[in-house]
Protein backbone atom coordinates (compact mmCIF):
# COMPACT_ATOMS: atom_id res chain seq x y z
CA UNK A 1 0.00 0.00 0.00
CA UNK A 2 1.26 3.45 -0.75
CA UNK A 3 1.73 6.82 1.02
CA UNK A 4 -1.29 8.31 -0.58
CA UNK A 5 -3.79 4.39 0.29
CA UNK A 6 -2.39 5.12 4.20
CA UNK A 7 -3.75 8.39 4.29
CA UNK A 8 -6.68 7.98 2.84
CA UNK A 9 -7.61 5.02 5.21
CA UNK A 10 -6.77 7.21 8.13
CA UNK A 11 -9.31 9.90 7.07
CA UNK A 12 -11.93 7.02 6.27
CA UNK A 13 -11.42 5.68 9.92
CA UNK A 14 -11.75 9.37 11.57
CA UNK A 15 -14.41 10.25 9.92
CA UNK A 16 -16.21 7.04 11.22
CA UNK A 17 -14.95 7.72 14.73
CA UNK A 18 -16.73 10.95 14.40
CA UNK A 19 -20.18 9.52 13.65
CA UNK A 20 -20.03 7.56 16.77
CA UNK A 21 -22.15 9.64 19.39
CA UNK A 22 -20.36 10.50 22.95
CA UNK A 23 -21.64 9.74 26.03
CA UNK A 24 -20.07 11.37 29.03
CA UNK A 25 -20.84 9.58 32.75
CA UNK A 26 -21.38 11.76 35.09
CA UNK A 27 -19.90 10.94 38.76
CA UNK A 28 -22.64 11.54 41.41
CA UNK A 29 -21.41 14.46 43.74
CA UNK A 30 -20.74 13.60 47.09
CA UNK A 31 -23.53 15.14 49.33
CA UNK A 32 -23.36 15.84 53.18
CA UNK A 33 -26.46 15.55 55.36
CA UNK A 34 -26.85 18.27 57.34
CA UNK A 35 -27.25 17.87 61.01
CA UNK A 36 -30.49 19.95 62.43
CA UNK A 37 -32.10 20.69 65.70
CA UNK A 38 -36.01 20.34 65.44
CA UNK A 39 -38.08 22.26 68.65
CA UNK A 40 -41.49 23.41 69.27
CA UNK A 41 -42.91 26.26 71.24
CA UNK A 42 -45.84 27.45 73.04
CA UNK A 43 -47.16 30.84 73.21
CA UNK A 44 -49.94 31.84 75.59
CA UNK A 45 -51.91 35.63 76.06
CA UNK A 46 -54.79 36.32 78.46
CA UNK A 47 -56.86 38.71 78.68
CA UNK A 48 -60.71 39.58 80.26
CA UNK A 49 -63.30 38.95 78.23
CA UNK A 50 -65.32 41.26 76.58
CA UNK A 51 -68.49 39.87 74.52
CA UNK A 52 -71.23 37.86 76.27
CA UNK A 53 -74.33 35.70 75.18
CA UNK A 54 -76.97 35.00 76.71
CA UNK A 55 -79.82 32.67 75.61
CA UNK A 56 -83.47 33.26 77.13
CA UNK A 57 -87.27 32.71 76.36
CA UNK A 58 -90.41 31.76 77.33
CA UNK A 59 -92.28 28.09 77.35
CA UNK A 60 -95.99 27.92 77.46
CA UNK A 61 -98.58 25.27 77.56
CA UNK A 62 -102.15 24.92 76.61
CA UNK A 63 -104.81 22.19 76.29
CA UNK A 64 -104.70 23.95 71.96
CA UNK A 65 -101.97 24.79 70.02
CA UNK A 66 -103.55 27.90 69.20
CA UNK A 67 -103.73 28.95 73.06
CA UNK A 68 -100.60 28.22 73.51
CA UNK A 69 -99.05 30.25 70.78
CA UNK A 70 -101.01 32.87 71.61
CA UNK A 71 -99.56 32.75 75.07
CA UNK A 72 -96.61 32.78 74.03
CA UNK A 73 -96.44 35.19 71.47
CA UNK A 74 -97.54 38.02 74.27
CA UNK A 75 -95.12 37.09 76.71
CA UNK A 76 -92.18 36.91 73.95
CA UNK A 77 -93.44 40.64 72.55
CA UNK A 78 -92.43 41.86 76.35
CA UNK A 79 -89.29 40.38 76.20
CA UNK A 80 -88.14 42.06 72.85
CA UNK A 81 -89.75 45.00 74.42
CA UNK A 82 -87.31 45.34 77.57
CA UNK A 83 -84.63 44.31 75.49
CA UNK A 84 -84.82 47.21 73.05
CA UNK A 85 -85.63 49.37 76.16
CA UNK A 86 -82.21 47.82 77.39
CA UNK A 87 -80.32 49.37 74.04
CA UNK A 88 -79.98 46.41 72.62
CA UNK A 89 -79.31 46.85 69.28
CA UNK A 90 -81.92 44.42 66.61
CA UNK A 91 -78.27 43.16 65.23
CA UNK A 92 -77.51 41.20 68.31
CA UNK A 93 -80.57 39.53 68.80
CA UNK A 94 -81.84 36.43 66.85
CA UNK A 95 -84.03 34.07 67.50
CA UNK A 96 -82.69 30.51 67.96
CA UNK A 97 -85.16 27.74 69.05
CA UNK A 98 -89.03 27.92 68.48
CA UNK A 99 -90.43 24.67 68.73
CA UNK A 100 -94.56 23.46 69.46
CA UNK A 101 -94.92 20.56 70.43
CA UNK A 102 -97.88 18.30 71.87
CA UNK A 103 -98.15 16.95 75.66
CA UNK A 104 -98.94 13.57 76.80
CA UNK A 105 -100.15 11.86 80.15
CA UNK A 106 -97.56 10.95 82.77
CA UNK A 107 -97.07 7.01 81.67
CA UNK A 108 -98.25 4.63 84.10
CA UNK A 109 -97.77 1.30 83.23
CA UNK A 110 -101.32 -0.03 83.53
CA UNK A 111 -102.84 2.60 81.60
CA UNK A 112 -104.00 1.79 78.32
CA UNK A 113 -102.28 2.47 75.30
CA UNK A 114 -104.69 4.53 73.35
CA UNK A 115 -105.28 6.89 76.47
CA UNK A 116 -101.50 6.60 77.22
CA UNK A 117 -101.32 8.29 73.57
CA UNK A 118 -103.91 10.77 74.18
CA UNK A 119 -102.51 14.56 73.75
CA UNK A 120 -104.03 16.47 76.27
CA UNK A 121 -101.87 20.21 75.55
CA UNK A 122 -99.51 21.79 73.45
CA UNK A 123 -96.44 23.07 74.93
CA UNK A 124 -94.39 26.23 72.56
CA UNK A 125 -91.38 27.06 73.08
CA UNK A 126 -89.23 30.78 71.91
CA UNK A 127 -86.12 30.83 72.68
CA UNK A 128 -83.68 34.07 71.82
CA UNK A 129 -79.98 34.55 71.63
CA UNK A 130 -79.00 37.54 72.88
CA UNK A 131 -75.03 39.57 72.32
CA UNK A 132 -73.78 42.04 74.54
CA UNK A 133 -70.34 44.09 74.06
CA UNK A 134 -71.02 45.07 77.29
CA UNK A 135 -70.28 41.96 80.43
CA UNK A 136 -71.21 44.32 82.67
CA UNK A 137 -74.85 44.63 81.92
CA UNK A 138 -75.50 40.84 81.89
CA UNK A 139 -76.92 40.59 85.28
CA UNK A 140 -79.11 43.78 84.25
CA UNK A 141 -79.85 42.29 81.44
CA UNK A 142 -81.71 38.56 82.62
CA UNK A 143 -83.38 40.55 85.30
CA UNK A 144 -85.23 43.00 82.89
CA UNK A 145 -85.76 39.08 80.40
CA UNK A 146 -87.19 37.42 83.56
CA UNK A 147 -89.56 40.69 84.81
CA UNK A 148 -90.90 40.99 81.08
CA UNK A 149 -91.97 37.32 81.40
CA UNK A 150 -88.80 35.16 80.54
CA UNK A 151 -89.29 31.91 82.10
CA UNK A 152 -86.70 29.63 80.18
CA UNK A 153 -82.67 30.50 79.96
CA UNK A 154 -79.90 28.19 78.50
CA UNK A 155 -76.92 29.64 80.12
CA UNK A 156 -74.09 32.72 79.78
CA UNK A 157 -71.30 32.49 77.79
CA UNK A 158 -68.17 34.88 77.53
CA UNK A 159 -65.55 35.54 74.58
CA UNK A 160 -63.35 37.70 73.37
CA UNK A 161 -64.54 39.53 70.43
CA UNK A 162 -61.15 40.35 68.52
CA UNK A 163 -59.03 37.51 69.48
CA UNK A 164 -56.69 38.74 66.55
CA UNK A 165 -54.31 41.06 68.18
CA UNK A 166 -53.76 38.89 71.03
CA UNK A 167 -53.29 35.80 68.28
CA UNK A 168 -50.56 37.91 66.80
CA UNK A 169 -48.73 38.49 70.80
CA UNK A 170 -49.37 34.67 71.60
CA UNK A 171 -47.01 33.88 68.10
CA UNK A 172 -44.15 35.91 68.94
CA UNK A 173 -44.51 34.66 72.60
CA UNK A 174 -44.22 30.85 70.62
CA UNK A 175 -41.52 31.63 68.68
CA UNK A 176 -39.21 32.62 71.51
CA UNK A 177 -40.53 29.72 73.43
CA UNK A 178 -39.26 27.64 70.31
CA UNK A 179 -35.64 29.94 70.17
CA UNK A 180 -35.13 29.77 74.14
CA UNK A 181 -35.53 26.06 73.96
CA UNK A 182 -33.16 25.51 70.97
CA UNK A 183 -30.21 27.50 72.45
CA UNK A 184 -30.78 25.45 75.58
CA UNK A 185 -30.97 22.15 73.69
CA UNK A 186 -27.35 23.15 71.61
CA UNK A 187 -25.38 24.44 74.74
CA UNK A 188 -25.94 21.32 76.33
CA UNK A 189 -25.06 19.45 73.27
CA UNK A 190 -22.24 21.44 72.44
CA UNK A 191 -23.40 22.31 69.06
CA UNK A 192 -24.19 25.99 67.74
CA UNK A 193 -27.28 27.04 66.18
CA UNK A 194 -26.76 27.82 61.90
CA UNK A 195 -29.71 29.35 60.16
CA UNK A 196 -33.41 28.43 60.07
CA UNK A 197 -34.31 25.94 57.72
CA UNK A 198 -37.99 25.54 57.90
CA UNK A 199 -40.49 27.05 60.77
CA UNK A 200 -44.38 26.17 60.79
CA UNK A 201 -47.26 26.93 62.98
CA UNK A 202 -49.41 24.00 64.62
CA UNK A 203 -52.73 24.10 65.75
CA UNK A 204 -53.69 27.51 67.45
CA UNK A 205 -56.29 27.37 70.08
CA UNK A 206 -58.42 30.63 69.84
CA UNK A 207 -60.68 31.51 72.80
CA UNK A 208 -63.18 28.76 74.09
CA UNK A 209 -66.42 30.60 75.33
CA UNK A 210 -67.12 30.45 79.50
CA UNK A 211 -70.60 29.22 80.15
CA UNK A 212 -72.14 29.91 83.20
CA UNK A 213 -75.58 27.85 83.64
CA UNK A 214 -78.23 29.68 84.90
CA UNK A 215 -81.96 28.53 85.99
CA UNK A 216 -85.30 30.86 86.12
CA UNK A 217 -87.55 29.53 88.06
CA UNK A 218 -90.93 30.94 89.60
CA UNK A 219 -88.67 32.01 93.07
CA UNK A 220 -86.11 33.59 90.93
CA UNK A 221 -88.41 35.47 89.05
CA UNK A 222 -89.73 37.17 92.29
CA UNK A 223 -86.76 37.55 94.07
CA UNK A 224 -83.96 40.41 93.92
CA UNK A 225 -81.75 40.99 90.81
CA UNK A 226 -79.39 38.19 90.29
CA UNK A 227 -76.27 38.31 91.80
CA UNK A 228 -73.19 40.06 89.56
CA UNK A 229 -71.98 37.38 86.88
CA UNK A 230 -67.49 37.17 86.77
CA UNK A 231 -66.45 36.97 83.15
CA UNK A 232 -63.01 35.76 84.45
CA UNK A 233 -60.22 35.33 81.76
CA UNK A 234 -59.62 33.54 78.43
CA UNK A 235 -56.08 32.89 76.95
CA UNK A 236 -55.49 32.76 73.33
CA UNK A 237 -52.84 29.99 72.30
CA UNK A 238 -50.17 29.46 69.40
CA UNK A 239 -47.71 26.72 69.01
CA UNK A 240 -45.12 26.66 66.26
CA UNK A 241 -42.77 24.43 65.38
CA UNK A 242 -38.44 25.83 64.02
CA UNK A 243 -36.02 23.63 62.61
CA UNK A 244 -32.27 24.38 62.79
CA UNK A 245 -29.30 24.13 61.25
CA UNK A 246 -26.73 22.93 64.26
CA UNK A 247 -22.79 23.14 63.29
Amino acid sequence: MNHRHRVSHAIVGAAALASIPFVATAQPAATHAKHTLSVSGEGEVRAVPDQAQLSAGVVTQAKTAEAALSANAKAMNGVFASLRKAGIPEKSIQTSNFSISPQYPPYRQNAEAENARKIIGYEVSNQVTVILDDVSKVGATLDALVASGANSAGGVSFAIRNPKPLMTQARGEAVKDAIAKAQTLAKAAGVSLGPILSISEGGEMRPVPMYEKVTVTAARMNAAPPSPVAAGEQSVTAHVAITWEIQ
